[in-house]
């Protein structure tokens, strides 16, 4: 039976050096009292020192507060960080920036299919991706600053034959301590989450972790008597958990970024209210973004299953709605939810009226296997090539989430974004777009610094990817840089071939002109 004890002595059972392993995204699966125990003892006590923290996706708020891994950037406390996506805690991703935390970026799908692999003996999991990436060791193994070039281990092997093809393998850097969240327990340690907005990977974890020889400690919100939780709702069986903390203040637990105590709580997100969507979702004024969102819906078909990346791509669900055609396409996203229509913003990886939840972990193998029809994503910066850099943009790290796996595996590939970056302007008005002010940045580049999307592999088993931006329409295929069409209002020299450093093509007879019904508030449809 797992043993109940205070988030006091749960801080106290993690050890100097300690590799501890979280089931978290953003704010959702935080266990906020434990990592708050943890953090006081080190302030009083000095330890526990050099930790390494993983866990698939980020963990804070995209403030700069002491939240999700921010909670522990002291200095001395925390020495290592391993996951897909830094950007969410400022303070760790500036630390890494400074060189004062040793860092590894990897893919969202090969971290959590790790946790799969070592919870049944294995030292690691071996896959396609992240080849050609950054995440690949002969293009520096995901290791995000020279701290950690020059200090840290490779993590990431590569395997240049196996059965006539490439791999690459993802090494466990070892698991002591698995610190998770559920809502309710029962006196045996079995762990319910009815209250969790996203079906995270808290079973893999405990495997890994109890794999390794370590131990699984969860936060719950109450604990209850064996049989009050139905069995079918055991997210975590009790021979995973060794320990059980209640928290002190239920009130305080943050069901995702946005939402932080019990009156922000939304229960649609779990599924327990339906609510009229339209309602939730505004109209969007007539801009650059919609522009950009409306003919991104235009690349979805009746019937499509979609993933939608943080930031533009969030754009298209409300174009849908608005043109009355929410309901034809299944949308998830890489959290493991599934229909309804994803939220946006802080709420990201939620969903308004979900139709099905899937364990994190499980729910790559989906993406993985080539199923998903098709995939929307940011356009941060491309090379001439049409490879994708989303992670190291001006000095600054950001991540890759499942954006990696996803984009490298979608039948159809769809990159959404301004032209330029950092301070544009536009207006739309009588049918044309005019370029107010342009931005500071290129995005169209030689050379990136880090690529996160190879362009070579993804047409290795595609015909072509698209970059829709607010000017113009570019297909990437074996040919090179098609520039397919163009907006009304904008012209092709000034304001498209010489706000770029990629060769483009054009076709013969010229690119095609962009729909005019785009360019309306009026008449536009799906």
């Amino acid at each position: 039976m797992a043993k109940v004890i205070t988030a006091k002595q749960a801080a106290e059972l993690i050890n100097d050096d300690d590799v501890i392993v979280f089931a978290a995204d953003g704010m959702a699966g935080y266990p906020n009292e434990i990592v708050e125990a943890a953090r006081q003892r080190f302030i009083d006590e000095g330890h526990p020192t050099n930790i390494t923290s993983v866990r698939g996706a980020g963990m804070g708020t995209f403030e700069e507060n002491m939240l999700g891994e921010g909670a522990w950037c002291l200095d001395g406390m925390l020495s290592r960080s391993i996951s897909s996506y830094l950007a969410v805690c400022p303070i760790l991703a500036r630390k890494v920036e400074e060189n004062k935390v040793q860092a590894y970026m990897f893919p969202l799908g090969p971290i959590l299919q790790l946790f799969i692999e070592v919870g049944r003996g294995m030292p690691g999991v071996m896959t396609k991706i992240g080849l050609g990436t950054f995440m690949d060791p002969r293009y520096g193994g995901g290791k995000c600053n020279s701290l950690t070039e020059k200090e840290g281990d490779n993590l990431v092997e590569y395997i240049p034959d196996f059965m006539g093809e490439e791999y690459l393998f993802y090494k466990s850097p070892g698991m002591d301590v698995a610190l998770l969240r559920g809502t309710s327990a029962d006196i045996h340690g079995n762990i319910s989450i009815e209250k969790e907005s996203v079906d995270l990977e808290m079973l893999s974890v405990a495997q890994a972790v109890k794999s390794s020889g370590g131990i699984v400690i969860c936060q719950v919100e109450k604990l209850v008597d064996v049989y009050d939780i139905h069995a079918r709702n055991v997210k975590v069986p009790a021979m995973y958990v060794d320990y059980i903390v209640v928290a002190e203040h239920p009130e305080d637990v943050p069901q995702n970024m946005g939402r932080r105590h019990s009156g922000d709580y939304n229960y649609s997100f779990t599924g327990d209210e339906i609510v009229d969507v339209k309602k939730s979702t505004d109209i969007m004024h007539l801009d650059h973004k919609k522009i950009i969102a409306r003919r991104a819906s235009m690349e979805i078909k009746e019937g499509d299953v979609v993933n939608f990346g943080i930031g533009m791509p969030q754009n298209v669900p409300t174009i849908l709605e608005e043109c009355g055609r929410g309901d034809m396409v299944m949308m998830m996203s890489e959290t493991g939810v599934m229909g309804g229509i994803p939220a946006v913003g802080k709420d990201f990886g939620c969903h308004w009226n979900p139709e099905a939840f899937s364990d994190h972990g499980s729910h790559f193998a989906y993406f993985n296997g080539g199923n998903l029809d098709a995939g929307f994503f940011g356009l941060s910066e491309v090379d001439k090539k049409g490879n994708m850099n989303t992670s190291h943009l001006n000095g600054k790290i950001s991540g890759i989430g499942g954006f990696t796996d996803i984009s490298a595996t979608s039948k159809k590939v769809v990159f959404m974004g301004t032209f330029t970056a950092d301070g544009l302007k536009t207006e739309v008005k009588d049918g044309k777009l005019n370029i107010v002010q342009e931005g500071k940045y290129k995005k169209f580049i030689d050379k990136c610094e880090k690529v996160s999307f190879v362009a070579e592999e993804y047409l290795k088993n595609h015909e072509s990817f698209l970059f829709i931006t607010e000017r113009c329409v570019i297909r990437c295929s074996k040919k090179g840089m098609v520039l397919e069409e163009v907006a009304p209002g904008i012209d092709i020299n000034t304001q498209i071939i010489d706000q770029c450093d990629v060769e483009l093509i054009i076709p013969e007879g010229g690119p095609k002109e962009m729909e005019s019904c785009i360019f309306f508030e009026e008449g536009f449809r799906v």
